[in-house]
């Protein structure tokens, strides 16, 4: 396996310190992933690392595993629609950002890499502390000063060491990568590390085994800059590619209305989203103002037949109670994708299969 950029091939090592091509300043990307095959699927590991053949671990190298994966998919009654709800906020640490954090942190102790930095606005922060923890690493992490008290108690309890940071999310983000240049340390982002992405993916698999070896007519997540829906799009992908699935879920991105790049993007039919106005809202785990993954984001919304939804605060506020008196107890960010529902009420056919991504635990957040 080898890192590249698929722009302009310009090649790197596996442990390089780049997070984009300096050639290009596109993605990096692992080449050397084998496809997707059904017949290797580990069926008595019930993590996602019974996808293990799938995924871009060195030979030899043992996952840094907290069980992580396999969450459940259940039957929700919404607004009178039954809608199925992957519950990924059952994950060891409490958010879905565990799928590409155990994936990323068993790359890095494979390739003997103890000096790593991240910046989060809580759940990637806390995932990493968690699997640093794990594996005997030590992680530096950014986060926003203004994020939940909740996530950064979480970050500090695991032992890894937390540099809030005044301002906008993207200080954190702007000071985690000049930790990168000026000292040394590697970028385990969650959002640019290719072997992260990889992670993600492991969600669309575990719908198409769940549903019966089929996939949604659509699907509904909550968008901040993109990684989640990227790895399911390249999942479901991967599974079309195969002749698995005989064609793609409908995608839908949802963001909050007041920090929405991407949904003012679609509107207007442009391929990237430009960045945001300064905006607050509840849902604090997408509000990206320049969302990493925009363009591929977009084009995965449009070639499926998908649209970006934004949603108002209130409505995310309703969203959380409804689910709630439910039983499922999630944080503002994933109440986002439940409040979706709603508005795209006249594009889910009847018996339609609808899956929600229900993304970071409801004890994160108050």
């Amino acid at each position: 396996m080898k890192i590249f950029s698929p722009d302009c091939g310009e090649e790197y090592p596996l442990d390089t310190r780049e997070w984009t091509c300096v050639r290009c300043g596109g993605f990096l990307e692992i080449e050397g992933v084998p496809e997707f095959n059904p017949a290797r699927i580990e069926k008595n590991n019930a993590s996602l690392w019974r996808y293990r053949a799938m995924l871009p671990l060195l030979t030899g190298a043992e996952p840094v595993t907290l069980g992580e994966g396999w969450t459940p998919l259940i039957a929700v009654e919404i607004g009178g629609r039954e809608i199925f709800c992957k519950l990924d906020f059952l994950m060891p640490s409490g958010s879905f950002k565990d799928r590409g954090t155990t994936v990323l942190v068993s790359a890095l102790k494979a390739l003997k890499i103890d000096n790593f930095v991240e910046d989060s606005s809580g759940n990637a922060a806390a995932s990493l502390a968690a699997y640093s923890a794990r594996a005997g690493l030590h992680a530096q992490i950014f986060v926003p000063a203004h994020a939940s008290p909740m996530k950064l108690a979480q970050v500090q309890v695991y032992g890894a060491r937390l540099r809030p940071i005044e301002g906008a999310r993207e200080k954190s983000s702007e000071a985690s990568q000049h930790a990168v240049v000026h000292e040394g340390a590697y970028y385990a982002s969650h959002f640019y590390n290719p072997f992260a992405i990889y992670g993600m993916c492991t969600t669309a698999w575990e719908i198409w085994e769940q549903l019966g070896s089929r996939a949604p007519d659509n699907l509904v997540l909550p968008v901040g800059h993109g990684s989640n829906f990227v790895g399911m799009y390249r999942g479901f992908s991967a599974l079309r590619q195969r002749g698995l699935i005989e064609k793609m879920p409908r995608l839908f991105a949802v963001q909050a209305a007041n920090v929405a790049p991407l949904a003012r993007a679609f509107e207007r039919g442009e391929p990237d989203a430009t960045e945001a106005e300064p905006g607050k809202t509840i849902a604090e785990g997408i509000a990206s103002r320049k969302p990493v993954h925009s363009a591929e984001v977009l084009r995965g919304v449009r070639e499926t037949g998908g649209a970006v939804v934004a949603v108002s605060e209130q409505e995310i506020k309703s969203a959380r109670e409804t689910i709630a008196r439910k039983g499922i107890f999630v944080e503002p960010t994933s109440a986002t994708a439940v409040a979706a529902l709603e508005k795209i009420a006249d594009r889910l056919r009847d018996r339609a299969v609808t899956v929600t991504s229900l993304t970071g635990s409801g004890l994160k957040s108050q």
